[in-house]
């Protein structure tokens, strides 16, 4: 089955996609931009760079730190950043059902024998 991915780049020059939303997705599960990027095969800086590359994109931030007990602070998402992820996969839903057609009909002209991964 073709999966459809997005980019949505902005007027201000900042990108969000689905890489970006899986972090905050991991984020909002692990409660820790270090667990999140593990859970990812990324290093904490990669994450904690690509979180703050979201956090100053928009007027709110995405992530933030929070204090906590024995074990420390976490990290978790804003009510913002939780409603960023949620925008984008609505966007991401509805591009797929107003494309379905075409994307049958292009998976329905592939060469099957044809392995052609990683190119456009």
């Amino acid at each position: 089955m073709t999966r459809l991915t997005l980019r949505l780049d902005f007027a201000n020059g900042s990108q969000i996609g689905p890489g970006k939303i899986r972090l905050l997705e991991a984020i909002a599960d692990t409660g820790s931009i270090a667990a999140a990027g593990r859970s990812m095969g990324m290093s904490y800086r990669r994450a904690w760079l690509l979180v703050d590359q979201i956090n100053r994109a928009f007027t709110q931030p995405a992530v933030t730190g929070q204090t906590g007990g024995s074990g420390g602070g976490g990290t978790a998402l804003t009510d913002w950043g939780r409603e960023l992820v949620a925008l984008y996969r609505q966007v991401e839903a509805e591009s797929r059902m107003a494309n379905t057609a075409a994307l049958t009909r292009m998976e329905a002209m592939l060469d099957p024998t044809a392995n052609a991964a990683g190119e456009d």
